[in-house]
């Protein structure tokens, strides 16, 4: 017994240590500099990026510390450095020109601030701490998302800057109700989290449930907005993303003006999108930007790759194994035809080659681009040829997989395209055991959790569970934008009609 005690254990004494935080709730500056400069030190465990610059102010001898990795040096120069030098001020915060600065009575908050760029002045014989924003700015350009791109429309995307998101998204919405609230989650990263909404049209208990869901998060690390997602969604455990991720600026902007709440996390660019629904991650921008009939003919192919990636392997087991019957005479001698030398059967069969594509497909993604085109093709050439050759798998099962592939890729969010290749597995192998009846009650379960799937308090089946006609203008089809003069009602908006759009240039243009 002791032994599976020791296994289960969090460690390999059996014995669950808690780990506390280096800061302390409070520490009052002392009179000495040299005490105040020690106590900062120890705190950062004399970490070799940490600077120290002496300084003389108003006749008094001060210390300046920054973290040379997180602060700029001419910022330091031009914003500190140079006014302490230059004038005849009496108080420290009236001279420094930072755009941000703070004066504080507590070393454990200056040791906060220098982990997050800014840099702590100590003067002797003063209990103060003055703080001052120096922040190092260096980031990538704006681009368009790589897996998110557009044939028409914007082409920018978010960075790994939090303030430059924000940016981005204000561009967009000059509009005062545009709110902005931050969070610092993780007890030792200290991850500031960003949410955004619009005032007058989101509601405001969906706004109260998020602040009360992410002030509940209790962890050490957050690393991205990935792991927010998993702490506050409603059923973490459902194979059914119930955030939308994006890396676009418009796309929140749009969800936004319908009473959305995006969440935004410093050093990712990725945006969480709440509540949602499933039909939501079928839609792109260019639905929007392109005629309503070509956004309603591409929308209903990407609902059709749906239910071709997600049954089709499943429905090719089945009539194989099952009901051959179904097929035209021909086709269904051609398919034994090519079934007689293969030893599997059509499961290990499907689920050999599933195996190969997702393998493929995983080698794609790791290795640099070149590469990974190139291994992309070349695999499914070579080794779809080679295993045809070797009589380990049929010509109709190239073909099945290859088209399922093709359609998984179709769907817009990769989480939901995750989603549906984790769920073809299960529906193969009921499929295998029962048939037609395995895939009906397959999709009875999934059908059946998709009806009690919520996010946050929204049915996750809206418009159709519950049925809501007036939503449908924008789930299916798209319908013109002149028509869709009301907002979905699954965020429950404050407002949901919007102002009068229409077409009044036709009525005053009408021949007389």
């Amino acid at each position: 017994m002791s032994f599976f005690k020791r296994m289960f254990n969090n460690n390999r004494y059996g014995q669950r240590k808690t780990i506390k935080s280096t800061l302390q709730a409070e520490a009052p500056p002392s009179n000495r500099l040299e005490d105040n400069v020690r106590y900062i030190k120890e705190k950062l465990f004399n970490t070799g990026d940490l600077t120290e610059r002496k300084v003389t102010f108003a006749d008094s001898e001060g210390v300046m510390l920054y973290l040379e990795s997180m602060c700029d040096s001419e910022k330091i120069t031009r914003y500190i450095i140079e006014p302490i030098q230059t004038s005849n001020e009496d108080e420290l915060d009236q001279v420094i020109l930072s755009p941000e600065l703070e004066k504080a009575a507590d070393l454990n908050y200056a040791v906060s601030k220098l982990l997050s760029g800014w840099c702590v002045v100590l003067l002797d014989r003063k209990k103060a701490v003055y703080l001052a924003a120096a922040k190092a700015t260096d980031k990538r350009g704006i681009a368009e998302p790589q897996n998110e791109r557009v044939v028409r429309g914007d082409h920018d995307g978010f960075i790994e800057n939090l303030s430059t998101n924000i940016q981005l998204l204000r561009k967009r919405i000059q509009n005062p109700n545009l709110v902005v609230r931050y969070y610092y989650i993780g007890k030792e990263t200290k991850t500031k989290v960003a949410i955004t909404y619009m005032q007058h049209l989101a509601n405001p208990e969906l706004i109260e449930k998020v602040d009360r869901r992410l002030r509940a998060i209790s962890t050490d690390t957050i690393l991205s907005p990935g792991f927010i997602q998993e702490y506050i969604e409603d059923q973490p455990l459902s194979p059914f993303p119930q955030a939308l991720n994006t890396e676009r600026p418009d796309r929140v902007m749009s969800n936004l003006m319908e009473g959305r709440v995006a969440i935004f996390a410093e050093g990712d660019p990725t945006a969480l999108i709440i509540p949602i629904t499933l039909f939501a991650f079928y839609q792109t921008p260019d639905d929007y930007h392109s005629r309503w009939i070509v956004g309603s003919f591409v929308r209903l192919i990407r609902y059709a790759a749906f239910l071709i990636a997600f049954i089709l392997p499943a429905a090719y087991i089945t009539v194989v194994s099952f009901h051959p019957e179904v097929l035209p005479t021909n086709l269904a001698y051609n398919i034994q035809g090519t079934l007689q030398t293969i030893p599997f059967p059509p499961l290990m069969e499907a689920l050999l080659m599933e195996l190969t594509m997702e393998l493929i497909r995983e080698a794609g993604i790791r290795l640099p681009s070149p590469v990974g085109q190139t291994i992309g093709i070349v695999g499914g050439l070579v080794i779809g040829d080679a295993v045809v050759r070797a009589g380990f798998i049929s010509y109709t099962m190239i073909i099945v997989v290859a088209l399922t592939s093709i359609s998984s890729f179709v769907v817009p969010s990769n989480d939901m395209s995750t989603s549906i290749r984790i769920l073809r597995f299960p529906l193969m192998i009921a499929a295998a055991l029962f048939g037609i009846l395995g895939i009906l009650f397959g999709f009875m379960v999934i059908f059946i959790h998709l009806c009690k799937l919520e996010s946050f308090g929204t049915p996750y089946f809206t418009p159709i569970m519950p049925l809501r006609i007036r939503d449908m203008k924008d789930t299916l089809i798209r319908f013109p934008v002149w028509k869709l003069n009301e907002r979905p009602q699954d965020p429950h908006p404050q407002i949901l009609n919007q102002e009068r759009t229409s077409r009044e240039w036709k009525e005053n243009e009408k021949p007389r």
